[in-house]
């Protein structure tokens, strides 16, 4: 699908080099170099995904991120030069859809972009695949790479996804942070267990009647969680 990409970045160059590998790709991309200009033509623009730096000038990309979540939902791929584990974290808790780490290659953030658009193109929600399972309330269709509570499809990141989908497998079976982490890699290298918890806390967000008192996503204390396939149970 073509799409309206914003791209924030305190790097010209770098950001050149994202803006042409978009244009090629068939988009429309537009550049700014701060906080400030970010949230503007994000307004004026509107547009269907923000490459978003963490670290610019005036205000940073963890403030614009907070900021854009709490007037719209479009799509926010960060760019990071931290790898502190609790920046990581903070973006995602934040609502960031994505991050990369720098360096990164143009390639590997074209292919994260692709995979953003595609989960979240508009429409009539695609026919089941062969593989779709439902727990409960929760559809997972692994071919699709789709979510749905009820009817409503739901917007996961890809982590998210990796682990909703791997509990689905097996509802009802306890997963420990490791083995949701094992999930995981491939898709975020950066991913440590306390990640799996925040991954958690958005998934409940997203797929809970009341994400404080969980029907489906159970917490088994000391161990890891559960993906119940029943609907009547808390944790």
């Amino acid at each position: 699908m073509r799409a309206r990409v914003l791209v924030a970045d305190d790097d010209p160059r770098q950001a050149e080099v994202v803006r042409r590998y978009l244009t090629a790709a068939g988009h429309d991309a537009y550049v700014v170099h701060d906080g400030r200009a970010a949230l503007d033509e994000a307004r004026r623009r509107r547009p269907d995904l923000v490459v978003l730096d963490v670290m610019m000038p005036g205000l940073d990309g963890l403030h614009v991120c907070r900021t854009l979540r709490e007037e719209s939902d479009v799509l926010v791929l960060m760019l990071t030069a931290r790898t502190a584990e609790e920046d990581l974290l903070l973006g995602l808790e934040l609502g960031a859809d994505d991050y990369l780490t720098k360096p990164y290659s143009p390639r590997e953030l074209m292919a994260r972009v692709r995979t953003l658009l595609r989960r979240a193109s508009r429409g009539a929600p695609a026919p089941a695949g062969p593989g779709l399972r439902r727990i409960g309330r929760i559809g997972v269709d692994p071919a699709l790479h789709q979510v749905t509570v009820g009817d409503e499809p739901v917007e996961c990141t890809r982590g998210e996804f990796a682990i909703l989908a791997a509990m689905a497998e097996q509802p009802d079976r306890v997963f420990t942070r490791a083995q949701l982490l094992h999930h995981t890699r491939g898709i975020d290298r950066s991913s440590t267990e306390r990640t799996i918890d925040v991954h958690v806390m958005n998934l409940r967000r997203k797929i809970e009647t009341d994400p404080q008192r969980p029907s489906q996503l159970i917490t088994v204390y000391g161990v890891g969680y559960r993906l119940s396939a029943g609907s009547a149970e808390t944790g």
